[in-house]
Parts: C-alpha cells; structure tokens; sequence
C-alpha cells in the first residue's frame, strides 16, 4: 500500500548577496510566490514550502494548480525526495517515478545511452534493471542512432523524448508529474498521453501540478492551490471550472 505523509514540512532557499532592498524584496515576492525573510548577515531566504500538513494513501489522485514561482515544482521534488526540507517529517511507502522539466538528471555530456542507465539508477533501479529498459526506450522514443550521441547535441524534443520515456519505463506506486502534456509533437503527444493514462490508472498515488484546469479535472479527485508556499484544498474546484468554461 502507498503512503505519503508531509508534517509540518517547510523547505527554504538561502540566496546570498541580496541586500535589503524594499523594491528588490517586491520584486521577488512576486516571482518567488514564497515568503522573503532576511536573516544574519543579510542573507535572503524564500520560503517555498511553509509548514505543510498532508496525507496520501492509495487510492489518491490530486491536482497542484498555482502561478509560475508558487511552490508547485518545489512540492513534487520534495514528496520525491529529490530536495530536503528545512523542518518538518516526511513519510514515504512505495515506489516513486517522477515526469518533470525537460532534461531533469540528464548529463547533457553523455550520450542518450549513458544517460538512460544514471537516470535509471537514479531513479532506485539497478544496472541490470535500467539496461532491461534500453529496448522499450529506443522504441518509444524513436531516436535511433542519435542515442549514441551526446545529449548536448539534441533538440528541446528530442531531449523530452528521452526524458519522458525514461520517466515512466516501469509503473510505480507513486507517480508525480509536473506540467508535461504540452510539449513535443502531435505525435509524440498522443503516445506520451496514452503511456500516462495507463501508468495513472495504475498507479496507487497519483500528484499532478499544472495550469490546465480541463486536465486536472478530468485526472484528479481533488485539487489544491499553492500560494505563498501554502496549500489549500479546493473543494468546488470543478464547480468553478464548469461555471468559467460555460459547460
């Protein structure tokens, strides 16, 4: 059984050199959609995940919406395990996969083949796992010999293929993605939407983050805002989607 627990977890970044500077400080409030607290020696802190309470269990499937900078990406590294709060406990059962920005582990200096096994392993697999995955992969994303290129040397949807179709090469319990449907070709997009729709329907914990409020409804069962490093449930979230789009 999955389960997935944040107790008052809060998690903060240290940005150096940035004085005190009220306009500065305005500026980066609205970005960072966090909290901006000088600390000693005028260091800067943002606040992005700010004593957050919550309870996943199999079962769950639950939508993230929030503007750019709001804590959204932050929260799915977090329940990953990919970035350590600041306080707070964490309680993770099951297996994670993560779909999140283009390139995300990759090593733009390895070839497509390299990179395939360090974001396997990095992912909990084995070597001998993560080189199970290399025919489903080279058939997936269609990229033939440019696998044995370096990275560095892909296009942005070439390097998105890869990433994707590492991503979700086995089904985990847990299935965190971050705002993924939009990129790539028509094509590509039909195949990387049935590949999720099968990993959703089996996964046993579902976290979606994104700005299409059509998806989320249609994915989700519940829906929470992040603000302010804040997460607040939604509970009329699809009543207010159909009330915006006139259905």
């Amino acid at each position: 059984m999955a389960h997935l627990v944040f107790e008052n977890v809060s998690v903060r970044y240290p940005i150096y050199n940035a004085r005190a500077q009220s306009l500065r400080h305005q500026f980066m409030r609205i970005a960072t959609g966090g909290k901006i607290a000088a600390e000693a020696g005028h260091t800067v802190s943002v606040t992005a995940l700010d004593d957050v309470s919550f309870e996943l269990k199999s079962g769950d499937s639950i939508g993230l919406i929030g503007h750019n900078g709001a804590g959204k990406s932050t929260l799915l590294r977090t329940m990953a395990g990919i970035y350590t709060q600041d306080s707070g406990r964490i309680i993770r059962e099951g297996r994670i996969a993560t779909v999140l920005e283009i390139g995300s582990g990759m090593d733009p200096e390895l070839s497509g083949y390299e990179n395939i096994l360090r974001m396997g392993m990095l992912m909990g697999m084995s070597l001998k796992e993560a080189r199970s995955k290399i025919p489903e992969i080279e058939e997936f994303t269609e990229l033939g010999d440019f696998l044995n290129l370096p990275v560095r040397t892909y296009s942005s949807g070439m390097t998105m293929r890869l990433m994707f179709a590492v991503g979700t090469s086995f089904q985990p319990e847990i299935l965190l993605v971050d705002e993924m449907f939009g990129a790539g070709d028509a094509g590509f997009q039909e195949k990387a939407k049935a590949r999720m729709h099968d990993l959703i329907a089996n996964a046993e914990i579902f976290v979606f983050a994104s700005h299409d409020h059509t998806m989320l409804g249609g994915l989700c069962g519940r829906v929470y805002e992040l603000k302010h490093g804040k997460m607040n449930y939604l509970p009329d979230f699809k009543d207010k989607k159909l009330e915006r789009t006139g259905a």
